[in-house]
């Protein structure tokens, strides 16, 4: 019979008591009994925080007594911009405290209002500048939903006869792993063996308006949508041409094509505006947003586009059961309030000037092992030369050993991306860690 019990180090589930497990204990049960769909690093196991950037975290134990020893770590990678706002950010904990000790309303299904959706609504639309928002919960949702109301607005309003609706994406683009995720990317590891893929889906080079312009003059009657990362991160932290965006919006004007941008991960302060769209003033037709969206507490995501696209929807046509769920709603209220208040997407811009700064001494001391470095805001990156020894997972290694926690992309990027609270002194300790680490490889 199944027993559960306790909490925290406590917690005890059929007598195996997680405190007293060492990290590769941990290994071993992720690997016989979960999806082997993640590699995380090695001898190492998050605990708990001590500040909104520094996690502590358990490695092997160099000794027979305990079975691991525990050590701060600073969040380079911020949960891939999940938690902008800091590990446990006091106002959205206080937020949640409240509503669930004196408000008692945790969860309700959208067939029935609730008070605290109509507050969100308000709070999303005024940040977002957008007309409607249709709130969802996982970050793949939101490209997934703008992907539907691209076709319902290329069918309803634009014309395009039945089932011949085109949405365009990026090569390199990263949207999630649903379905329709993996049909709009082009990355193998996603793809292989899960078709048949979602038709109607045309691909082209990101940052390359040619291209753009030539698809739009030949299939432009069909499609109905560009949708597309303002920056792709995934990829390493693709950066378009200061014109690139100001030129899509014009062509999409011209061709009658909706813009639909997937700010997952770029939205919420992390490049240094609000939402990165706004670094090249311009305004999409609908934009998805997750992640940070819920403040590193829960997730919460969500569409934000134009009356006349997400007016088109119709009960029964496109639901969520837990999507602006009270407690959501709440925590997706203060997210925005921290947003704000905290002017986070300024801060950004400080710390990212800050590491850039010191990503360029880097470059210019390591020109034969660093090859490019990219950055909006603290969405940052190094790129280094391909070369078996500039490995980018034994580079994330190695700075665990000095206290920092980032994560590779694509072998040789590494990619960093901490909390948008961080202070200057954290900066210099992930700047002086990476130099470090690529000095000695």
């Amino acid at each position: 019979m199944l027993k559960i019990k306790g909490y925290g180090d406590n917690l005890t589930v059929n007598g195996v008591r997680i405190g007293d497990l060492s990290p590769s204990e941990h290994e071993k049960i992720e690997r016989e009994k979960g999806g082997k769909n993640y590699k995380p690093l090695e001898d190492v196991v998050v605990s708990h925080v001590r500040d909104s950037s520094t996690l502590i975290c358990r490695k092997p134990s160099t000794n027979d007594v305990t079975p691991y020893v525990e050590e701060e770590l600073i969040d380079g990678l911020c949960c891939y911009s999940a938690v902008n706002q800091g590990q446990l950010n006091k106002t959205i904990v206080e937020a949640v405290v409240k509503h669930l000790e004196e408000e008692k309303l945790p969860t309700v299904p959208r067939s029935i209002r609730h008070k605290y959706m109509g507050a969100f609504l308000l709070a999303a639309t005024e940040i977002t500048q957008m007309d409607r928002v249709v709130p969802k919960v996982a970050g793949v949702e939101a490209p997934e939903l703008m992907f539907k109301l691209s076709r319902l607005w290329g069918y309803q309003t634009k014309g395009i006869p039945e089932n011949e609706a085109i949405v365009v994406v990026a090569n390199g683009n990263f949207h999630g792993r649903t379905v329709t995720a993996i049909s709009m990317s082009d990355d193998s590891d996603s793809r292989d063996n899960f078709g048949p893929f979602v038709p109607g889906i045309e691909r082209v080079p990101f940052n390359n308006i040619e291209a753009l312009s030539s698809l739009f003059k030949e299939k432009g009657e069909k499609i109905a949508s560009y949708l597309a990362e303002p920056i792709q991160g995934e990829a390493g932290v693709i950066i378009p041409d200061e014109e690139y965006w100001f030129k899509v919006r014009s062509l999409c004007n011209e061709h009658n094509i909706l813009l639909a941008m997937d700010e997952v991960q770029t939205g919420f302060g992390r490049t240094g505006a609000n939402f990165a769209h706004q670094l090249y003033n311009i305004k999409p037709d609908l934009m998805g947003c997750g992640k940070a969206a819920g403040g590193g507490i829960l997730p919460v995501s969500f569409v934000a586009g134009k009356d006349e696209v997400i007016g088109l929807l119709t009960p029964g046509s496109e639901g969520s059961t837990f999507g602006g769920y009270p407690l959501a709603s709440v925590v997706g209220i203060y997210a925005i309030k921290v947003l704000v208040e905290e002017k986070l997407a300024e801060n950004a811009k400080i710390r990212g000037a800050q590491l850039m700064g010191h990503f360029e001494n880097m470059k210019n001391e390591f020109p034969d092992k660093i090859k490019e470095i990219r950055g909006k805001g603290l969405l940052t990156a190094f790129e280094m030369h391909d070369s078996s020894k500039l490995d980018g997972h034994k580079i994330s290694i190695e700075l665990l050993k000095k206290g920092v926690y980032a994560k590779e992309t694509h072998k040789s990027t590494v990619r960093i991306a901490p909390a948008l609270t961080i202070e200057a002194f954290q900066i210099d300790n992930i700047a002086d860690a990476i130099f470090n680490v690529i000095k000695e490889i």
